[in-house]
This record gives structure tokens, sequence and C-alpha cells, in this order.
């Protein structure tokens, strides 16, 4: 099975400090952090992915998304406006050995790195099909949002997929548990 690894919107904005900051996102940052250096270094125990790539909230006016009395479930304080540091990578993912990276939600609100294209315009789909990806792994921020519409979409996409849950962080405990339910119901592994 040829697999690759989906990091999902491992931002400033989405990190303590941020302005959509989700608790513990800075610890799955250098957790993924290390896991990327072991993948690079190949040594020993290094996880076995083809491909790593990453996905990145990336707005410029996305329309009612943002809103200066956000409801928190469909509206959102300002986040990951482009040329600003929070919609930049946490720095504790550094290396950042991506190879692609896929940007969404320019215009419009987008959950799912499946709605992202890369800087070439290719779709997250095409390309993991293009490099012949036959499964994935999906981690990131935030488990009950953005983590959970990539996951599911893979799924739907016919990957089969698991979710590193120690690689995740959620926006709410409840909200959360329910989005890991909801993708083990789709078919999603829960690793």
């Amino acid at each position: 099975m040829t697999r690759a690894l989906i990091v999902t919107d491992v931002q400033n904005d989405f990190c303590e400090g941020g302005s959509l900051p989700v608790e513990g996102g800075a610890a799955v940052a250098a957790d993924i952090g290390t896991l990327l250096r072991a993948w690079v270094a190949q040594g020993p125990g290094a996880p076995s992915y083809s491909h790593v790539v990453a996905t990145k909230d990336h707005h410029v006016a996305p329309g009612e998304h943002w809103s200066s009395s956000p409801d928190y479930a469909s509206s959102w304080p300002v986040h990951c406006e482009v040329g600003t540091d929070g919609e930049a990578f946490h720095p504790n993912l550094d290396p950042q050995p991506f190879d692609a990276i896929f940007l969404k939600g320019e215009h419009a609100a987008a959950y799912s790195g499946f709605e992202g294209r890369s800087v070439d315009g290719v779709a997250l789909v095409d390309w993991l099909r293009a490099h012949e990806i036959d499964a994935v792994d999906v981690c990131g921020i935030a488990t009950d949002y953005c983590v959970r519409a990539t996951a599911l979409d893979a799924v739907a996409a016919g990957f089969p997929t698991r979710l590193l849950q120690s690689l995740c962080a959620g926006v709410d405990p409840e909200t959360s548990a329910a989005a890991v339910s909801e993708m083990a119901a789709a078919g999603v592994v829960l690793a």
C-alpha cells in the first residue's frame, strides 16, 4: 500500500497565541514536527510514507466565514488571512518537508483539505492519484472541523484512511469526540 500523510492546517492562528487558538495546537505542531524529522531521516522506526503533504487555510475575503460577531460554528473571527503571520505554518513544524501544500478558502469557507489546490492549481485528490497514493493518514488541527472534513472526504474519495489521534487537537472535547465517532462510523481507522 502506498500511503501519504496529510498534515491539516497546523498554522499559527490555530495555535496558542493565534486569532483562533486551539488548546494543545502548539504541542501537536511539535509532535508532528518530530514525526516529520524522523520521516526525513528515514532511520529505524521511521514512518513509511511515500509522500507528506499539508493543507492550509488561506483566506483572502471568505465572506460570511469571517464575522465580527462569530457563532463559532459557521462563522469565525478573522483567521489565516493571506499575507499575515497567522496564515504561516507553526514554527514547531520546522523542517517542513512537504511534497505539496494545498491552499483552501480564499473567498469562501473551506474545511476539507480536499477543497484545496496546490499553487499550480492541482486538487488534492488529483495530486494523490497522480502520485499513486492509495491510502492516507490524517492529522492536524482541528479534530472537530478541518481534520474531520478532510478524513471524511478522503474516505469518500476511496482512500483507506487512518486518523492519527495523538497528532490532532480539537476545538471542543464534546464536538471532537463526536467527530471521531463520525469518522470511525464512516470507515476511518483510529490510530
